[in-house]
């Protein structure tokens, strides 16, 4: 353990700089993801076998084993950040989908017909009432896919892209050698740390976008 921690002290700015570009890779699929999704979740969630299907094509996407995913992103679009970014952005569909549609769907239709009573038009309903009251939901979802996708983001390295992964696979490559355990574990560690910092921000803008009174 004295080497893994030896092994941080030396490389601790090559460790920050690999946790930014792991964050930075994780962020942009569930940017990506989040239009997405929630694109996906508006236009299906007023037709149950819409969004039964939407729900189970993206799950669908979430059983295909990762490395198989991204092995067929390099034969499509190539090696590096663009493969692993469209890859991850596949995999973070599913909560993101399953809960936009579960939230707009929960809204009290009471209030959607006082809405509608007041004059507004179905665009306006949806983004002055529905989206706002289906928002704590929507941002459960995001959350969950973020943290879903922060270890797969590792294994992109595998097919050039940038991040922490870089330091596990480094690692598994040199087994035998003295650093082989400090970069798998710093690796690692770094990993957990850029998923608390993330789920730290979710909680954060749970406090900031949501009212208190329909906060869960």
């Amino acid at each position: 353990m004295q080497d893994v921690v030896d092994f941080l002290v030396r490389r601790w700015p090559q460790l920050l700089e690999l946790a930014v570009e792991h964050l930075l890779l994780v962020l942009t699929a569930v940017v990506f993801a989040t239009v997405i999704g929630v694109t996906i979740g508006v236009l299906v969630y007023r037709s149950p076998p819409l969004s039964s299907l939407a729900t189970s094509v993206t799950a669908t996407i979430l059983t295909i084993p990762s490395l198989a995913l991204f092995a067929l992103m390099v034969v499509w679009v190539g090696l590096g950040d663009r493969s692993a970014i469209i890859a991850l952005t596949a995999y973070a569909l599913l909560p993101i989908v399953r809960n936009t549609v579960t939230g707009l769907q929960e809204v009290d239709p009471a209030v959607t017909e006082s809405a509608r009573g007041m004059g507004l038009s179905a665009a306006s309903r949806l983004l002055r009432i529905d989206l706002p009251l289906a928002w704590p939901v929507i941002l459960t979802g995001v959350r969950v896919a973020t943290m879903l996708i922060v270890s797969i983001a590792a294994i992109a390295a595998y097919i050039g892209a940038g991040g922490l992964g870089n330091w596990i696979f480094d690692g598994l490559a040199r087994r035998g050698s003295v650093v082989a355990l400090p970069l798998i574990i710093s690796g690692t560690l770094g990993v957990v740390l850029v998923a608390f910092l993330l789920d730290a921000f979710f909680i954060l803008v749970n406090k900031l976008t949501v009212p208190k009174g329909i906060q869960n």
